[in-house]
């Protein structure tokens, strides 16, 4: 049975004229038509109770520049910025995708990817600072999602306002991990692939590891001692523990109380190393790590003067102790939070939070040693305990496009008449092709005397 919170049918010029006729017969009439999906038609019956005109947009700016800065800063989704960033945001900016974070009243505060998509969803008052909720602007997938407390997907003329029919989102509210209350709202929004089947699920994926975080980081401020106290003393405001990202780009971001900086290739390279290694390195053991040469030690000591240069600037708290190189205190990596998912067994949140290699055009040794391990424990573990639909969605990555094993074991797993097999044979001769064609070209290059 079809999920009631996705689109059912794609968005085709039939659909999209079948869906637009309804709309107007509901709004001319008040009354409710078939072939529309009961929560989207319970919605613009709310919207129309609301009395919102279908013609006209109402979505209020409701903070000027000063107040969204000072109101973003102090928003509990502030944290999950770093965490949006690496699972969404970046894989928007060429995929004709927007990334909306909006608080649990509908607000919008934070709107990133896609530049031309962005400027163009400024015709409809798609901006930080504006009101999305359904009070404000009817049905959409983040007001609506905030009204049902559940993810949900909207297309084109499923929008309560004509304005917004061009488009499409997907949208899921996100909790706190602590008391269950709606924190605020993560929304892709865009065309057809805004609402294309695997959207839903990789953006509940994105916000229960938003969640996660939030109850890590949560348990490592706190610790046990102030959590016995809290029913004595009131908690003191939280300090977020600096975040080191350094999956999927060649250089690492490094978050601090909620501001991010980005380091250069052999900066980033060394603060992985340390975080990895919270032992701490030796001279020798560390230079080896870094450098792919012999005698390396010096090169490595003068650069450690220019890192901590640059931390000195950032939180002087991350500056690493010497004899051995260690830092005073942890960095979380974000390749961690992935092993503790995996180790959790949430292998779909892992994948979720894997945003691809570790500083993929590093050679230093000892990150290509961490890329290596980090990349086959997450195969590993997809292959050995990870669902259908994980696993497939993995085979999709570019770490996986041509794993043949991993696209057999998608294969093996998927029901007899699944309609996803075919596409499944079909990538993997196209992968025996193109690696017989490699094999071929290469046996045929003349030997080196």
């Amino acid at each position: 049975m079809a999920s009631p919170w996705i689109v059912a049918r794609p968005s085709d010029s039939s659909e999209r004229q079948r869906l637009a006729s309804a709309h107007d017969s509901v709004i001319a009439t008040r009354t409710a038509v078939s072939g529309v999906r009961r929560l989207v038609q319970e919605s613009w019956q709310r919207s129309l109770q609301l009395e919102l005109d279908p013609d006209l947009l109402g979505a209020a700016i409701e903070f000027d520049e000063d107040d969204l800065h000072e109101y973003r800063s102090a928003h509990p989704m502030a944290l999950a910025l770093p965490t949006i960033h690496s699972l969404l945001i970046r894989h928007t900016f060429d995929a004709g995708l927007i990334v909306a974070i909006g608080d649990e009243a509908g607000r919008l505060l934070w709107i990133d990817g896609d530049r031309a998509l962005r400027r163009k969803a400024e015709g409809m008052l798609f901006v930080e600072g504006a009101d999305w909720s359904e009070r404000a602007v009817g049905t959409s997938a983040p007001g609506t999602a905030l009204a049902l407390d559940h993810g949900i997907q909207i297309q084109g003329a499923e929008h309560f306002n004509r304005i917004v029919h061009p488009w499409s989102c997907t949208a899921v509210p996100v909790h706190d991990p602590a008391s269950g209350r709606i924190l605020g709202v993560i929304d892709i929004t865009g065309g057809a692939d805004a609402v294309a089947p695997a959207t839903l699920p990789l953006l509940e994926a994105a916000v229960a590891a938003v969640e996660s975080e939030m109850r890590i980081r949560r348990l490592d401020e706190h610790g046990p001692r102030s959590r016995r106290s809290r029913s004595v003393v009131a908690a003191p405001r939280a300090i977020t523990p600096p975040v080191l990202s350094v999956l999927g780009s060649d250089l690492g971001r490094i978050v601090v109380g909620g501001r991010g900086v980005e380091l250069s290739t052999r900066h980033s390279e060394i603060l992985t190393l340390l975080a990895w290694h919270p032992e701490g390195l030796s001279v020798d053991r560390l230079a080896g790590l870094v450098y792919e040469r012999e005698g390396s030690v010096v090169t490595l000591r003068a650069e450690m003067v220019r890192l901590r240069k640059v931390l000195e600037r950032i939180d002087d708290s991350l500056v690493p102790l010497s004899r051995p190189y260690r830092l005073p205190a942890r960095l979380q990596l974000d390749a961690h939070r992935v092993l503790a998912f995996l180790d959790r067994g949430a292998h779909r949140v892992a994948l979720g939070a894997y945003a691809g290699a570790l500083l993929p055009t590093s050679s230093a040794p000892g990150i290509v040693e961490i890329r290596r391990e980090l990349s086959d424990r997450l195969r590993d573990a997809l292959l050995t305990d990870a669902s259908a639909e994980t696993l497939l969605a993995y085979a999709r990555t570019d770490e996986a496009a041509y794993d043949a094993e991993v696209w057999r074991a998608c294969l093996r797993m998927l029901p007899p008449k699944s309609p996803k097999r075919a596409a499944v044979v079909a990538r993997l001769e196209r992968i025996e092709a193109e690696l017989g064609l490699q094999q071929v070209a290469t046996s045929a290059q003349p030997r080196r005397p």
